[in-house]
């Protein structure tokens, strides 16, 4: 039996994830059953001592990646520790494990070949942030790529991983880009072995038309020299194809009608954003992540700010509003010109004159009527969602009347102030799934005012209903991003949640973009607080 290839004492190995050119990622298990990732460098240090140049390079290096870790980041991987092999002498870094699917396995089937919009929006923004952090520490990281991307499965976040290729010399790093580097992901620049801030900005723009388009601008077709090499002249030459044109092609046939119209609606400044990091001149990109992060998220805020909507959105939401006035219109006249119904001696309704084929009855006629409205009613609301509050409530349909009518009955008490009345309602409708109620409820019990459920099913409540509901979606927001503080001064103290900047400022986002005005105004403090301020600190204010 051969030997069981060890890392050093206290770590255990538990076999690779990965390998590669820039060196191999086995899954590892420290004292204690912590579970960790380690990566090995593919080149051996045989001395730990000031004389040797390439032990004191990687004990450099190393320390720039702690400084990294030195104000924790939720869109960076966390390094534990680092050393040397005690089996070949391979030195090594210790990452914390993030269990879920990088971004290549989020693009291969069964998932569509392309991100929806929403969530190539929260890529960019956690993506952009892990690099703002780096760069902010002086780390360039050299080697993003899909596969270096991982969600967290548990948190819901995007983590940057791999820090191997920046602790490497510049010799081993260009070796190792020429012959096993993923060419699809470098930018020009790095065919020489040159790495700068401009450099991760590049890869980053690969990563974003990827999610968008459905493949790299510059695919490789097969790993030999000659298709490599092909690949490194178009990254250096080669104008970059057109985004649009490629994302319409990638548009999954499984998806609906109306979800294909919408998912070709891109905003023109995440366009540009992809091209610009995408130039061959690195002067003419985003010079770092730091700035870079800072043009996504006022993008984001700009957009809503200034109730920008494309001209396509625009204009293919008038012709949906205009079809369904046409139908209503018709629908109406059925109704007025409908023959009045006479009755024969048993007092049964007579049959209509007039053909079974042109005739419907007035139960039908009220509901294709009332469907039409309900839908017409929709297109009007996205229409309008951008330069006004998207009304929380659901639109319904005859089947939900009753829910409807309960619905309003619990806003009125709570309008009125009778919490208690309210909860009672919402409480019959948690059955149904009822986003309003979840939410409610939720929020009820982590302001202690619902002994019914505990911390843990609020929080599953609360999350559940921010799937869709902008005020769920706007309180995790506020809970995530405010201290102890301010938690207790809105009477949130009673289920605490671990704070967490990043995922608070995503959700403020995404209910921001559903049109939940006081999300934008919390975002907007936040980032005020952030830019006064070195560290990132609580928004000092009311939910």
């Amino acid at each position: 039996m051969s030997k069981v290839f060890t890392i050093t004492e206290g770590l255990e190995n538990m076999g690779a994830i990965k390998t590669g050119g820039q060196g191999s990622v086995y899954k590892a298990r420290r004292i204690g059953e912590i579970i960790s990732a380690i990566k090995i460098l593919p080149t051996p240090l045989y001395s730990e001592s000031e004389e040797d140049k390439n032990f004191i390079a990687f004990q450099n290096e190393v320390n720039k990646l702690k400084r990294v870790n030195a104000e924790p980041n939720a869109n960076v991987v966390s390094i534990l520790s680092s050393g040397i092999t005690d089996s070949g002498n391979f030195p090594f870094i210790e990452m914390e494990y993030i269990e879920g699917p990088d971004l290549s396995e989020l693009l291969r089937d069964p998932h569509p070949p392309i991100f929806e919009v929403t969530e190539i929006l929260k890529v960019a923004n956690h993506l952009s942030n892990a690099l703002s952090h780096c760069h902010k520490a002086n780390v360039k990281h050299g080697d993003i790529k899909s596969n270096n991307i991982k969600f967290n499965k548990h948190t819901g976040n995007y983590i940057l991983l791999d820090f191997g290729l920046s602790v490497l010399s510049d010799e081993e790093r260009r070796t190792s880009m020429r012959h096993a580097g993923a060419i699809e992901f470098m930018a020009p620049e790095q065919n020489e072995g040159t790495l700068l801030f401009e450099t991760d900005v590049y890869s980053f723009g690969v990563i974003l038309y990827e999610l968008i388009g459905g493949g790299v601008p510059f695919p490789l077709k097969d790993a030999g020299e000659t298709s490599r090499n092909h690949v490194m002249v178009a990254h250096m030459e080669t104008p970059v194809p057109d985004l649009v044109l490629q994302r319409n092609l990638s548009i999954p046939e499984t998806w609906t009608a109306e979800k294909k119209s919408s998912e070709k609606i891109l905003p023109h400044w995440l366009l540009n954003t992809v091209y610009k990091c995408l130039e061959k001149d690195p002067a003419r990109r985003f010079k770092d992540g730091i700035q870079l992060h800072e043009h996504i998220v006022r993008s984001m805020l700009a957009r809503v700010d200034k109730n920008e909507v494309s001209a396509d959105e625009v204009r293919h939401l008038k012709e949906e509003n205009e079809r369904l006035r046409r139908e209503k219109q018709q629908l109406q006249t059925l109704v007025n010109n409908r023959p009045a119904i006479s009755y024969n001696s048993n007092g049964h309704a007579k049959k209509p004159s007039s053909p079974k084929s042109r005739t419907f009855s007035l139960k039908n006629i009220a509901l294709i009527l009332f469907a039409a409205t309900t839908v017409g009613l929709l297109a009007y609301v996205l229409y309008t969602s951008t330069r006004s509050e998207v009304q929380s409530a659901p639109l319904t349909t005859n089947a939900d009347t009753t829910s409807s009518q309960q619905i309003r009955m619990a806003r009125s008490h709570l309008n009125n102030g009778n919490t208690a009345a309210a909860l009672t309602i919402y409480k019959t409708l948690i059955r149904e799934k009822n986003p309003e109620a979840l939410y409610h409820v939720a929020n009820f019990a982590l302001k202690g005012q619902n002994t019914d459920i505990d911390c843990v099913v609020a929080k599953s409540y609360l999350e559940e209903s921010a799937r869709t509901y902008a005020p769920a979606k706007k309180t995790l927001g506020f809970i995530y991003t405010s201290d102890a503080k301010v938690l207790e001064q809105n009477n949130y103290q009673h289920c605490p949640l671990s704070r967490d900047i990043a995922k608070g400022s995503t959700y403020l986002m995404e209910a921001m973009l559903l049109g939940d005005a006081s999300a934008l105004k919390l975002l907007e403090e936040l980032n005020t607080k952030i830019k006064a301020r070195k560290n990132p600190v609580a928004v000092e204010t009311t939910e």
